[in-house]
């Protein structure tokens, strides 16, 4: 296992290798035999344990090892980053080795910034070292945060979203708000049980939601279980309807976040007019969202080409860039 670099989300997990690119990109959760993960088995990691949410047989537990973008429990982190290594280094002589960078919510605190080093450690990685999601991100966008220039980016996970200013190795100013993808994701569940009396899963609400950003059509069809008689039914609803539904959770982030610009300097506000907001993070792809930001912001927003991969490619960029990782990383 040589160098790695881990975008550990509360929705997806990426691990890029320094030089091979991607080696893993699926969903945060794992599948165990038993309801404790002290006690319990993993059946499976990733998409086929996401895709068991909802539907998994007795004795068998889908888990979330991340919340808010933090750990919320240890050893279940630590059998999901064990079960992720084993994926990617599928020889035991080969894990363990080389340096690690994980990604972390700006906002997290000390203790939790703690926990993740513990599980990495515990699951056999290391020489690990976390940074700022803000600053892989931008790494990963071909940004180079030591430079004397002021830069901002925005990003927008499942658990978390945060607005980032940095110059010539330290963070200027930062805001982060605890609602971002996950709640747009309940939002659509209970807008469709009240208002089109149709039962979905966790899965099928997040389809909902993410084609909602990209459908060109003017409807989609959703899936699910019909209230009343307790029968499959198929319901098509508009996508404005869903886009409708998802505007006060993106509203509130906006404002959240709007909040950065106020604590810049006036000198550093210029080089963010002129070179604009970068936006990545899966909840960035929100149908809407980024005009949301530029209305907000009152500058021009661009979207990220990799916004789901671009932390873990920075994360993993940044092990060839140790100035960058002297200035934000912490081990």
């Amino acid at each position: 296992m040589a160098d790695l670099g881990i975008d550990l989300g509360t929705a997806n997990t990426v691990v890029c290798h320094a030089d091979d690119g991607i080696l893993f990109d699926e969903p945060s959760v794992l599948l165990l035999r038993g309801a404790r993960a002290r006690r319990g088995r993993i059946v499976a990691i990733g998409r086929e344990a996401s895709e068991l949410i909802g539907r998994a047989p007795v004795g068998l537990t889908a888990m979330r090892p991340l919340h808010d973008g933090v750990i919320v429990d240890l050893e279940t982190a630590q059998l999901y980053l064990q079960a992720v290594l084993r994926r990617i280094a599928r020889r035991p002589w080969l894990r363990g080795r080389g340096r690690v960078v994980i990604g972390v919510p700006s906002g997290a605190t000390t203790l939790e910034r703690r926990a993740l080093l513990e599980a990495a450690d515990e699951a056999g990685m290391s020489g690990t070292t976390v940074l700022d999601e803000s600053i892989a991100g931008a790494v990963g966008c071909g940004i180079d945060p030591l430079e004397r220039r002021v830069h901002m980016v925005v990003d927008v996970g499942g658990g978390t979203a945060e607005a980032t200013a940095f110059c010539f190795g330290g963070v200027l100013a930062s805001r982060s708000c605890r609602v971002a993808g996950d709640e747009m994701t309940v939002a659509v569940h209970q807008h469709l049980r009240e208002h089109h009396q149709l039962v979905v899963g966790e899965q099928a609400a997040e389809e909902v939601k993410v084609q909602a950003g990209f459908d060109v059509e003017p409807s989609l069809v959703v899936h699910g279980r019909d209230i009343g008689s307790g029968r499959p039914r198929l319901e098509t609803i508009p996508v404005a309807e869903i886009a409708e539904v998802l505007r006060p959770i993106t509203d509130t982030i906006v404002r959240t976040l709007a909040g950065c610009l106020d604590d810049l300097p006036p000198q550093a506000a210029g080089d963010v007019l002129a070179d604009g907001i970068l936006i990545f993070g899966g909840a960035a792809l929100t149908s809407g969202f980024d005009q949301g930001l530029e209305r907000a912001f009152g500058l021009p927003v661009k979207r990220a080409e990799n916004p789901l991969t671009c932390v873990a490619e920075g994360a993993a960029r940044c092990l060839r860039s140790p100035g960058v990782l002297e200035a934000y990383g912490r081990s």
